[in-house]
C-alpha cells in the first residue's frame, strides 16, 4: 500500500520519501530499495500503457520518490508535511512505529495510519501530539481507486481532518469522513456482500462465474452511478422494508432484516424521492432532470463497457 500511495503523490507533483522502518543491514536495504524502485517504475509503466500518463513522464514521476532506511528517518521525517504509516496489521508493530515516527518527526507533520482494521483511538495513545493523528484508509490499488476513508479519533483536532481532506482532494482523491467504528464504510459493506456471494455458491444458488457476472453487470453497474442510500430513495424505503421482510421469512434468516431506521423513516414520511425526503433531501430538486442525469450516467457506463447497442430499425 505504501508504494501505491507514493505513486499517487508523485503523480500529483509531490516529492515523496518512503522510509523502510524495518532494521536491515546495508545490503538487505539496498536489495529492498531496488525492488521497491522497480515496482514503482512498473506501476507507472502500466499507467502509461493504459493511457493515464505519457511514457515520457514515467522517469520524471519515479524520480520524485526517494527510498531511505530507518537510520535516515530522523533527518527526513521533520521535513514532511504528512506521514502515512503502512506497517502490517499488527497492533504492537503499528504502535511502536507510530511512537518512533512521531518522536522523530516533531510536532509539525500530520500523521495518518493506513490501517484497514485498527481503530484510530487504539493507536493515538502512541503518538506524541495526538491531535495531529487520524486514520486514512486507502483502497487498493491506491493509484486508481479514488476513495480514501478518513477516521478522526477522540483526540484528533478538527483542523487536521480539514487539512487532510484538502490535501487529498488536491491530488484527485475523494475523501469521506467516518466515525471511529470497526470496518470504516467500504469494508463493512463489502464484507457483507462477499460473504453473501460465498454463501450463494455454498448453497448452490448459482455458479461462481454467474454470481460474479451478476455483480459486475448488475450490482456493480448500478452502484457505480447511484449510492446505496440514494438507490433506496430512488425506489422507496417501503420497497426495501417489504422485500426484506419477505427474504427473512422465505430464507428463515434474520440477517436479511431491514434496520430500524427504515421503518422509522416510513413512519415519518421519509420514504424517498416520491415524498421529497428520504436519506437525502429532494425538496426543490427537479426530479425529472435528476433522473435523466442519472440515466445518462448509466448510458455512459454502458458505452464504457462496450454494451451499448444501436436500436433495430
Amino acid at each position: 500500500m505504501g508504494r501505491g500511495i507514493a505513486v499517487v503523490f508523485a503523480f500529483a507533483g509531490h516529492q515523496v520519501v518512503v522510509v523502510d522502518f524495518k532494521e536491515r543491514d546495508a545490503p538487505a536495504f539496498e536489495a529492498l530499495a531496488a525492488e521497491a524502485r522497480a515496482e514503482i517504475r512498473s506501476t507507472l509503466e502500466i499507467l502509461s500503457r493504459i493511457g493515464l500518463l505519457s511514457v515520457e513522464h514515467v522517469a520524471t514521476i519515479a524520480e520524485r520518490i526517494t527510498i531511505v532506511s530507518r537510520q535516515e528517518a530522523a533527518a527526513v521525517l521533520p521535513r514532511c508535511d504528512v506521514i502515512f504509516e503502512g506497517m502490517p496489521e499488527i497492533l504492537s508493530l503499528k504502535q511502536a512505529a507510530l511512537a518512533e515516527a512521531s518522536r522523530l518527526a516533531g510536532g509539525g507533520p500530520i500523521i495518518a495510519s493506513t490501517t484497514s482494521t485498527i481503530l484510530v483511538d487504539d493507536l493515538a495513545g502512541s503518538i506524541e501530539h495526538p491531535g495531529r493523528f487520524l486514520n486514512a484508509h486507502w483502497l487498493n490499488p491506491a493509484y486508481l481507486v479514488p476513495l480514501v476513508e478518513l477516521s478522526p479519533g477522540r483526540l484528533t483536532a478538527p483542523e487536521v481532518t480539514v487539512r487532510m481532506k484538502t490535501l487529498l482532494e488536491g491530488i484527485g482523491k475523494v475523501p469521506v469522513v467516518c466515525a471511529a467504528r470497526p470496518g470504516f464504510i467500504v469494508p463493512r459493506i463489502q464484507a457483507l456482500a462477499m460473504n453473501e456471494a460465498a454463501r450463494m455458491v455454498e448453497e448452490g444458488v448459482a455458479s461462481a462465474e454467474d454470481i460474479d457476472k451478476a455483480v459486475i453487470y448488475g450490482f456493480g453497474f448500478r452502484f457505480a452511478v447511484l449510492g446505496l442510500l440514494e438507490f433506496i430513495d430512488w425506489g422507496g424505503g417501503d420497497i426495501l422494508h417489504h422485500a426484506s421482510r419477505y427474504l427473512v421469512e422465505a430464507l428463515g434468516d434474520s440477517r436479511y432484516a431491514a434496520p430500524p431506521i427504515i421503518e422509522a423513516n416510513m413512519r415519518e414520511g421519509r420514504i424517498g424521492m416520491k415524498t421529497g425526503q428520504g436519506f437525502m433531501n429532494y425538496e426543490g430538486v427537479d426530479q425529472a432532470a435528476y433522473r435523466e442525469q442519472r440515466l445518462a450516467a448509466f448510458a455512459a457506463a454502458l458505452r464504457a463497457m462496450g454494451l451499448a447497442r444501436e436500436p433495430v430499425a
